[in-house]
């Protein structure tokens, strides 16, 4: 149901699905009716084979990140720049991975434009995780953009130096890769960029990744810097309507490149090591500032990886309060099983260890003599033992 006067189910157009806010336009075909919002609707529904069965927007689709998802109740509008910002050690390459991840899990291509890491330790990233991408690269439904491996001076050698499980997944990456031999140079980039999406089809399909634009802005002048940023959302995200997330680190201020261009972005999701928390702890905590087009929660959550499963969110609190009962069950166990051995010696159920210990001594084991064969008779004028029975 639509909020528009006039918007309800009875009334929505044949061909977009939209509402019709007026009086529709009518059309005959044989024995039926149909209504359309517009005379432009009509004539493309007489031209075309085909009617938008749901109205899509710019396709707001589902990252597949639960942390993300369950902020975006309406979903990621695909012609979205988010950047992802937040401090070292919030694992922001894992989120990237997933990302690219789940993308290859709807069948949809994948571009990562790697600035810090060569393409095997990127593809490293995503088997530590326990994501196979190799059938991928193999397709080539996943391209990595080679950023970092200009500044090898000699390639030859820096291959010949890996082990034999690198050199076969630099053999299985080399075929998916495009090296960009000066990232200085923006306009390259961009047209390796643009190469890479031709020859994958992306369009209206598919995710781009940067992986760190923090990196970026130190090869290049800063206003290069905001120009590539400005020219990628317009030709991607807008152009090709393909989400692109982009990775910032801070670095000390945070009002310094790319972290100033928050006007620019569509998305904005922020990474954060708390140690409000719980003391002592640093707690990763993912927060969905801003998306633009869509309802968003902009709550902290706390969340941590696991190999398989990806992002996973957590009540830090709750978990505290788990490991601690975890931690003092063994020795409540422990007592229980000592009272267990004992309990034929209790002489009521609230009986400290002391009294425990010398109900022990009054009653010795059966199966030890009783007296020793050295024991020293009884002082004179004191009865023995034997005496008191008797």
């Amino acid at each position: 149901m639509s909020d528009i006067p006039g918007g309800n189910e009875r009334n929505r157009c044949d061909f977009c699905r939209l509402p019709c806010p007026e009086e529709p336009v009518l059309s005959q075909y044989e024995a039926d009716t149909y209504e359309f919002c517009s005379e432009t609707c009509r004539d493309e529904m007489a031209e075309n084979d085909r009617v938008f069965t749901e109205y899509h927007g710019f396709r707001q689709i589902a990252t597949g990140v639960s942390g993300l998802d369950d902020h975006l109740p309406q979903g990621l509008p695909r012609n979205s720049f988010v950047l992802v910002s937040g401090e070292g050690g919030t694992r922001d390459s894992a989120i990237q991975s997933e990302l690219v991840w789940r993308a290859l899990e709807r069948d949809e291509p994948a571009i990562v434009l790697s600035f810090t890491e060569p393409p095997v330790s990127v593809v490293e990233q995503f088997l530590s995780l326990e994501w196979n991408v190799l059938p991928y690269l193999e397709t080539g439904q996943l391209h990595v953009i080679d950023c970092f491996t200009y500044r090898v001076s000699d390639r030859k050698r820096m291959f010949a130096r890996m082990d034999d499980w690198n050199q076969f997944l630099h053999r299985v990456t080399s075929s998916a890769t495009t090296t960009v031999r000066d990232p200085s140079d923006t306009s390259e980039l961009q047209n390796k960029l643009d190469n890479c999406l031709e020859s994958l089809s992306m369009s209206d399909s598919g995710v781009v990744v940067i992986d760190s634009l923090t990196e970026f802005g130190t090869l290049v002048q800063p206003v290069q810097a905001y120009d590539f940023v400005k020219d990628v959302r317009a030709d991607v995200c807008k152009g090709r309507f393909v989400p692109v997330f982009a990775g910032a680190t801070f670095a000390g201020e945070g009002d310094v490149f790319p972290h100033d261009m928050a006007y620019v972005m569509d998305g904005l999701i922020d990474l954060q090591l708390n140690g409000s928390v719980i003391e002592d702890v640093l707690v990763k905590r993912i927060r969905i500032r801003k998306m633009n087009g869509v309802l968003t929660i902009p709550e902290w959550i706390a969340y941590e990886y696991t190999a398989g499963d990806g992002l996973v969110s957590f009540d830090p609190l709750e978990e505290l309060e788990k490991s601690e009962a975890l931690l003092d069950s063994p020795s409540k166990s422990e007592d229980d099983s000592h009272l267990g051995e004992s309990s034929s010696k209790k002489s009521s159920p609230g009986r400290t260890s002391d009294a425990t210990d010398k109900a022990d001594d009054s009653h010795p084991d059966e199966s030890e003599p009783t007296e020793s064969p050295d024991e020293k008779p009884s002082p004179p004028g004191e009865p023995s033992e034997a005496d008191a029975e008797n």
